[in-house]
């Protein structure tokens, strides 16, 4: 196959010409990068040092900001690097990785985020046989099902794309996004259609309907206790609820935001909807998190008001 249909390079288009603001645009994301980096450490950290936190929600939390790591550097590394260059070409090996670390983190993000949603509904719900059904072992499981499901699900979805014959090599984002690939075939993608439903139905729509479900039921069973239990219930549920409607709504606009042409709008209004989907869930989680529960935050406090403890 030659080089027509099979592109050895991507060409990222938004990005766009800002001159000597490029400086300023680096600093500005490198910070918020530092940041993110720095907030879902200290939140692993703190977990993993605290014997109080060694409890399910928080290892799921933990496993959560350990994504958010993932997700942030298969997007930041590269994305860094280009707002300094003059060329924004990507290799094909580079543009399919990051593609897969993007979905991924994407798909563990709502796996965990289902996870987290089991534990409160089984702590709400079934509280005196919470520590019957949430064992250490159970934890293991559903921490594996929640890695290894996504995983087997996004590889062959990103090596069928890998293997289309192109008949372009432009993409408008400003990262490699796989629809983006995909509608530079120059033959049929029926077959990339098809694998992206049964892609989308376990990883995307069952983790969404399934959070919905809990959070139904545990509405349901609050109605009618007392205030001191309503209270409780959306001290523990709240950093989640907050979470996975931030979750929602990017993911939201980024399928939107696949659906037109972003070409289009102004090019400053297009980046930043194109950044949102891979900047604020790693970014809001550590701060929902840290913020919200108080064991946590109780913890951040004491371990940098005694560092050596």
């Amino acid at each position: 196959m030659d080089n027509s249909t099979n592109p050895p390079y991507f060409n990222l288009t938004m990005f766009f010409n800002i001159g000597q603001s490029r400086y300023l645009a680096f600093v500005l994301f490198f910070i918020l990068y530092l940041f993110i980096v720095f907030a879902n450490i200290i939140i692993i950290v703190v977990t993993a040092r605290e014997n109080t936190l060694h409890e399910p929600m928080y290892i799921f939390i933990m496993c959560l900001a350990v994504n958010s790591l993932y997700g942030s550097a298969g997007f930041f590394l590269r994305f860094l690097r280009d707002l300094l260059s003059s060329s924004h070409l990507f290799s094909r090996s580079e543009c399919f990785t990051q593609i897969y670390v993007i979905y991924t983190y994407a798909s563990y993000e709502l796996t965990f985020l289902s996870v987290m949603a089991y534990d409160r509904y089984v702590a709400v719900c079934q509280p005196l046989h919470y520590h019957n059904k949430i064992t250490k072992r159970t934890v293991i499981l559903l921490i594996g099902l929640a890695v290894t499901i996504p995983a087997i699900t996004v590889t062959p979805f990103v090596y069928l794309s890998s293997i289309l014959p192109l008949c372009g090599n432009a993409i408008p984002k400003v990262f490699c996004a796989n629809w983006h690939v995909v509608k530079l075939s120059c033959v049929s993608t029926g077959l990339n259609n098809l694998l992206g439903m049964l892609v989308t139905t376990p990883v995307v729509f069952l983790p969404f309907v399934f959070v919905l479900y809990t959070y139904g039921r545990i509405f349901l069973i609050c109605r009618n206790r007392s205030s001191d239990f309503k209270r409780k219930v959306v001290q523990s549920c709240l950093p989640h609820i907050i979470t996975f409607v931030i979750y929602s709504i990017t993911v939201f606009c980024n399928v939107a935001l696949s659906r037109i042409d972003l070409e289009s709008l102004n090019p400053y209004i297009a980046v930043i909807l194109s950044l949102e989907f891979v900047v604020i869930p790693p970014l809001v989680n550590p701060l929902v998190y840290g913020l919200k529960l108080p064991e946590i935050r109780k913890c951040v406090l004491r371990m940098f008001q005694n560092p050596e403890k």
